[in-house]
């Protein structure tokens, strides 16, 4: 992804605060991605206590977190193509559907939360972030900014975006911490699938990347995504975007592991190496 206008005129990367997390619960581990509609209830809530109980545990640590939208937006969103823009009358009642299924995933994940004692605020990009071709013309920040400071968890999902060129497109949850972290740049950016990690063989499945750097040779079939509906461009993608960022701020580690894995987030979050490390040597 080429970079925005609007963050060029930020110049060089911020140094890295360490202490900022970016926490992605992919939409494969909240949602049963081959059945509509469906949340994992149990690995929700799960996944919250463990988020709460790293934030009680290190207390100093600011999470941006960030969930997909599995079985709940990517439905309509491969029906209507809403990621390739949105022109027609019947485009926008699709782009609307999506929107509808995604805020409906986002209360669902915050209810979650708030229940496990998390003082979660939901910031969804359709009302702040505008594109151009794809290319982020803007984004308010300041709430999520000023969430952040307070001790607040700001939460951001994939969500459909309104584009000056192609009237609308969608934005996953990499897309998004794609370009916040030019301006609240993190230490780590963790994602959390239903992968244990990247794996070397894809399909077989039988090991996994300990590391990534942009010198890793990575096989075609080793990132092939997954037979449930996935508009954003499944592993590959996620992939790709992260190496470009890790190579543009040297000192962020990212890690693809699995959200499934009871224990898996909670030690991430703590530092913890679990699952395969992005990175630049």
């Amino acid at each position: 992804m080429q970079y925005a206008p609007w963050l060029l005129k930020w110049g060089n990367v911020e140094t890295i605060a360490q202490n900022t997390i970016f926490l992605k619960l992919g939409g494969s581990v909240i949602t049963d991605k081959m059945q509509p509609r469906v949340a994992l209830l149990d690995v929700l809530h799960r996944l919250a206590g463990e988020i709460a109980q790293a934030r009680s545990e290190k207390p100093g640590i600011r999470i941006v977190l960030g969930h997909g939208s599995g079985s709940f937006g990517h439905v309509p969103a491969k029906k209507h193509h809403t990621r390739d823009g949105v022109h027609t009358p019947q485009d926008w009642l699709g782009f609307v559907e999506v929107w509808k299924e995604a805020a409906a995933l986002d209360r669902i994940v915050m209810d979650a939360l708030h229940q496990a004692g998390l003082p979660a605020v939901a910031f969804p990009a359709s009302a702040s972030l505008t594109t151009e071709n794809r290319q982020v013309l803007s984004w308010n920040l300041d709430p999520l900014q000023m969430a952040l400071e307070a001790g607040l968890l700001p939460v951001i999902f994939g969500d459909v975006i309104f584009d000056r060129q192609i009237g609308g497109t969608i934005f996953s949850t990499e897309d998004l911490f794609f370009h916040l972290a030019y301006l609240l740049p993190p230490g780590r950016i963790l994602i959390a699938g239903m992968e244990p990690g990247v794996w070397k063989d894809y399909p077989a499945c039988t090991h996994l990347f300990e590391q990534i750097t942009p010198d890793t040779e990575l096989g075609s079939a080793t990132l092939l995504g997954s037979a449930a509906p996935d508009v954003t461009g499944g592993m590959f993608s996620k992939v790709r975007l992260m190496l470009s960022l890790v190579t543009d701020m040297p000192g962020l580690q990212v890690r693809i592991f699995s959200g499934l894995q009871a224990g898996q987030v909670y030690q991430a979050l703590l530092g913890d190496p679990v699952g395969t490390l992005i990175h630049t040597r």
